[in-house]
């Protein structure tokens, strides 16, 4: 049974990734667009420093998966641009009209992939099955309007253990123009233990 179950699993990650048959091209294809660049948050950074410069990659990776979408994102501090503090793969998929998933994994050994956002074939060293999911991390966009789309995971479903939390959340708006992202850490109580409490980081793309 516990074979079976594995192997289910495992097939289940592998597609996990592809759209949906009624999926509207269009909009996944715009998401992905606007997603996908260089940003960096020094203005905001600029005009109050309880915010930090960071800088932020994200770019398409195995595009040789016809009807999946992967992107290789890492965030680092301007000042260490060398340097990522977080890497993470997303894959984004529709799940029908309006509404998409972006699903978070770990990459093995990520410091090999520090600043190869701009080399795509270098993941082709790993396969996609070689991520490890963050189950429970999902960020959920829907289409707001034309070029806008707002979205965050699931209350209560995103573990993390950083600076005492014991659960995560990140809310995302993605813009022509930028990205809004805000993540933060929640202890057992529901005290918010990391990230900032004004709101999100605001990305410019470049």
């Amino acid at each position: 049974m516990t074979k079976i179950f594995s192997i289910l699993l495992i097939s289940c990650l592998l597609i996990a990734c592809k759209a949906t048959k009624n999926a509207n091209s269009t909009e996944m294809n715009e998401l992905i667009k606007l997603m996908v660049g260089s940003f960096d948050n020094k203005l905001q950074a600029k005009k109050d420093s309880s915010y930090h410069n960071i800088r932020l990659k994200m770019y398409p990776i195995w595009k040789e998966k016809k009807g999946e979408h992967w992107l290789y994102v890492e965030q680092a501090m301007s000042s260490a641009p060398n340097q990522p503090y977080r890497q993470r793969v997303y894959c984004v998929k529709s799940l029908g009209k309006d509404l998409f998933e972006s699903a978070v994994y770990t990459l093995p050994s990520p410091k090999r992939f520090a600043g190869k956002w701009n080399e795509p074939a270098f993941f082709n060293i790993i396969t996609s099955d070689s991520l490890v999911l963050r189950d429970g991390c999902s960020v959920y966009l829907r289409k707001v309007s034309s070029k806008y789309y707002r979205g965050a995971t699931k209350e209560g479903t995103c573990e993390s253990s950083l600076n005492g939390a014991a659960t995560a959340t990140s809310e995302v708006e993605v813009f022509e123009d930028r990205i809004i992202s805000w993540d933060r850490g929640f202890d057992d109580e529901g005290k918010q233990v990391w990230g900032t409490e004004k709101g999100g980081y605001i990305f410019k793309k470049e």
